[in-house]
């Protein structure tokens, strides 16, 4: 059971990782005149479309993330600290601080989005979400990296 939870908390957590990359990228962009190429293209989405996905998206991971933690505690940490891997426990806990941030600037990050979008809020809506995706890339590799460290070690 406890795989199975992991599983979908790395599904859900890559879609978010590629909603929030997508709309970070697209939140600054100016059309450039002539061709379009790879990079264009990826930032030519509409920002708007991915707002309702990532706050889902991330709402769901982090209630994953809570549902997994107990175990996490019970079974990773205890092996953390006898290999005496400080650092990887001080990342785990910067990644728990910042899912709470993250949580906490949904609802501003949401209102930020609402329809019609302001021409005032175009700057609160960048920095919302460049923030919002700093967070997001952080947690995915700091998860990661643990559950990597974990695996190394039997």
């Amino acid at each position: 059971m406890i795989q199975l939870m992991t599983l979908l908390h790395v599904l859900v957590s890559v879609a978010l990782l590629g909603a929030v990359t997508h709309q970070a990228f697209s939140v600054g962009r100016r059309p450039a005149p002539g061709p379009q190429g790879f990079v264009s293209r990826f930032r030519g989405v509409s920002s708007m479309t991915f707002t309702n996905a990532i706050v889902l998206l991330f709402f769901v991971s982090s209630l994953l993330g809570g549902l997994l933690y107990p175990r996490y505690r019970v079974d990773v940490r205890p092996i953390l600290e006898d290999l005496q891997l400080r650092g990887a426990n001080g990342l785990f806990e910067i990644k728990e601080h910042f899912a709470a941030v993250g949580l906490g600037l949904l609802p501003a990050y949401w209102l930020a989005w609402r329809s019609p979008l302001s021409v005032d809020l175009h700057d609160t809506r960048k920095y919302l979400t460049w923030i919002l995706a700093f967070l997001v890339w952080w947690n995915f590799i700091v998860g990661e990296l643990l559950n990597n460290i974990k695996g190394l070690y039997p």
